[in-house]
């Protein structure tokens, strides 16, 4: 029989104290493992991981952990069925790998030998994303120990990718080839982070991400500026005069078309972000800039978590060394990047893109545009009832109001919205100060233990929640 709520929260946290030491002994284990899906040098440690992570589900209680085969890196999928026929399945998604380290990057310590000092763990994956894979190990076991289970509340699935560092060149046909064994009612995130410590926060939406990038041919060959600059076109002025016509007075997308099927942010929404205790100078120091920019009628957060961009991450062309060299170039180049919010679509952009630059390019200047893969975005509404189980599971382990955020960047969750038509979900404990992808990365003890108790109340409130 199920303890009553109160009795739960108080179960959850002993059971999470009196199995913590074992708990961090095993994630230090995991993290002495470099799986740098970016070397290929440690393509075995890669591996390494995965099968340790496997083994150790287990060792967990998960009746099914399997290592997956891709054309990269190995992911790690795992599944633990309910005893309840009408209760829901959920799928979280983490990964293995972790971003290069080294001592001679400004590692206090071997990046790969956990310490802890003053509260907190230091290793590379303590944070992202081992770390926050590896609470649901003892969350699941807490889940169990509060409510007299033997099987969580919910189908739990797992699937664990090897190469979310390097870009998941593979992920997409990875879902896609084994999206029946992947079906889920949700799909909860554990990659992301909160506002900070003392303001717990649940992360509900990342855009998307498009990037191309367009060359402009000119003369066949770099030619003399006197004889003919002036009268041919020079791809140069051409490249710069498409970075001018890129946005409007207000720093608008002036791509026609581009803001087609966006929704505007809500007054609640706005409120909700404007409550937080956000110190723009303190944001400008982090960001290395000297002030805040962008469209105009948003605050900065709105702008990087909740408003589609687009950004010139490089421009080129001609002469680029030292002293003068009178020509005209025979090319110069663009390098673009577009943030996509919901109601935004990446291969329709594609087609908004290309016929922009046509109408921009001049005669006599051929444009070759190349895109990459594509991010798609996504957003979970305020008024979800996943994510208000999410929000409950957060308020019993921090035992306090929780507010919303969203993430300005981009990541492979939406995939799996996209190929498995669930909500996308996101519990993460992480704070800014963890240094993601830093030398001297770490996590903080309290919050990674706060984590497992989350997890722990999550499988009853989404059980409840999705039937």
């Amino acid at each position: 029989m199920s303890e009553t709520p109160d009795s739960a929260v108080q179960t959850v946290r002993a059971y999470i104290d009196s199995h913590r030491e074992g708990f961090l002994a095993e994630l230090a284990d995991w993290l002495r493992i470099p799986s740098v899906s970016a070397q290929p040098e440690h393509a075995g440690d890669v591996r390494r991981s995965a099968d340790w992570l496997a083994a150790t589900l287990r060792q967990t209680g998960f009746p099914v952990a399997e290592v997956w085969e891709t054309a990269g890196a190995p992911a790690v999928f795992a599944e633990w069925p309910t005893d309840d026929a009408g209760a829901p399945t959920v799928l979280v998604y983490g990964h293995h790998d972790v971003q290069p380290a080294a001592r001679e990057d400004g590692w206090r310590t071997d990046p790969f030998e956990p310490h802890t000092e003053d509260g907190r763990l230091y290793a590379r994956g303590a944070a992202d994303d081992k770390g926050q894979v590896f609470f649901h190990t003892l969350g699941v076991r807490a889940h169990l120990a509060a409510t007299g289970r033997t099987a969580p509340a919910v189908h739990l699935k797992l699937l664990i990718e090897g190469e979310e560092e390097s870009g998941s060149p593979h992920f997409r046909a990875l879902i896609e080839d084994r999206a029946d064994r992947l079906a889920a009612d949700a799909v909860l995130v554990s990659d992301t982070g909160m506002w900070s410590e003392d303001t717990p926060t649940v992360c509900t939406g990342m855009r998307g991400l498009a990037e191309c990038e367009i060359t402009l041919y000119g003369p066949d060959q770099d030619i003399h500026s006197g004889a003919f600059g002036g009268a041919v076109p020079n791809p140069a002025t051409a490249a710069a005069r498409l970075v001018a016509a890129l946005h409007d007075a207000d720093e608008r997308v002036a791509i026609p078309g581009f803001y087609d099927g966006v929704a505007d942010l809500g007054d609640h929404e706005r409120a909700l972000f404007a409550e937080l205790p956000f110190d723009e100078s303190r944001w400008l120091a982090t960001a290395h800039s000297h002030a805040a920019a962008g469209e105009a009628g948003y605050s900065t957060l709105e702008r990087v978590w909740a408003r589609p961009t687009a950004e010139v991450n490089g421009i080129g062309g001609g002469y680029q060394g030292p002293g003068s060299k009178t020509i005209v170039p025979a090319s110069a180049f663009l390098k673009l990047s577009f943030r996509l919010v919901a109601g935004q679509d990446a291969d329709r952009l594609e087609t908004l893109v290309r016929d922009w630059a046509a109408v921009h390019v001049p005669p006599g200047i051929r444009a070759e545009i190349v895109f990459g893969a594509a991010t798609r975005p996504c957003l979970t509404p305020l008024d979800h009832p996943a994510l208000r189980a999410v929000t409950r599971a957060m308020e019993r382990a921090f035992d306090q109001r929780i507010r919303y955020t969203r993430e300005g960047g981009s990541g492979p969750a939406a995939d799996l919205q996209d190929v498995l038509k669930a909500p996308v979900l996101f519990l993460g404990i992480s704070v800014p100060s963890d240094g993601w992808h830093a030398p001297n990365e770490k996590v903080e003890l309290g919050l990674l233990l706060k984590g497992a108790e989350a997890s722990a109340h999550l499988w009853d409130e989404l059980s409840a929640a999705l039937r």
